[in-house]
């Protein structure tokens, strides 16, 4: 059962694999008139897509488990021993090659936790078969599988999540606009007040800003572009904010769109 399951888990992986190249070569096209951000999106909608496979995988493994654990059947420990240390050294090489890339990469680290989870997986039927090659306790094997399924969908949420939030364009992760706004107010005192303020993550590493912001007239002295100039290069050294757009407000302010239903 554990080996079978690792065999399904490797298939769905090698999908994984396919669908991330995909979108890294999407990915790489240049922006056009009508893609103004390129098409950087395609990774993080290939790691979701990945960590979707990853929850119906679980799901399959958990079922056939059960199933193994009312109607047990022999197991032949040794082949079993055999086939899942071939299986863990081709996992060891995925996660060596992937080293390091899956930290800033999320469609990288959907790839990378595959990997993972399958050398997790070897790993855990290496000791099943020890187990039952001198125990001969075969409720071992659909456990392990068990086992091995909650790591994967504990995997499978985390890049769900991440991606999901990137994809519905929600502050990204450790950020939200009251703390920028307080920061810029803090840091740059001719600030009066800033409105309308959005933030979204274009990719884990591309963040977008923008705003309305209103300036004192006794502090900017008619050096509004040199200020607007200072606030983005601050907003890109601390949080990495690739894109910032600043509409500058009278003090009577400006009239914006409220979209109610």
């Amino acid at each position: 059962m554990a080996l079978l399951s690792d065999a399904g888990h490797m298939f769905t992986h090698a999908f994984a694999l396919i669908i991330g190249l995909a979108a890294i070569i999407i990915a790489r096209k240049p922006p056009c008139h009508h893609q103004t951000f390129g098409l950087y999106r395609a990774e993080v909608l290939a790691a979701f897509v990945n960590g979707l496979f990853l929850l119906v995988v679980a799901g399959i493994i958990i079922y056939e488990a059960i199933l193994r654990l009312l109607h047990p059947v022999e197991i032949l420990g040794l082949e079993m021993l055999l086939i899942a240390f071939i299986g863990l050294a081709v996992n060891i090489s995925s996660i060596l090659i992937l080293r390091g890339v899956h930290k800033k990469d999320l469609n990288i680290r959907g790839v990378f936790y595959h990997m993972f989870a399958d050398a997790i997986s070897s790993v855990g039927i290496v000791i099943a078969a020890l187990v039952i090659m001198y125990t001969n306790w075969i409720f071992i094997d659909p456990i392990v599988s068990i086992g091995i399924s909650i790591i994967i969908v504990f995997w499978a949420w985390g890049v769900l999540k991440d991606s999901t939030r990137i994809l519905l364009e929600t502050a990204p992760k450790g950020l939200n606009i009251d703390m920028i706004s307080e920061d810029l107010k803090k840091n740059f005192p001719e600030i009066r007040e800033l409105h309308n303020i959005h933030l979204w993550s274009i990719t884990p590493d591309m963040l977008v800003f923008s705003a309305h912001m209103q300036f004192d007239p006794s502090k900017v002295q008619g050096k509004q572009e040199e200020s607007i100039s200072k606030i983005n290069d601050y907003l890109l050294k601390k949080y990495n904010i690739i894109e910032c757009t600043i509409q500058i407000c009278t003090d009577q302010g400006s009239e914006v769109c409220n979209i109610t239903k």
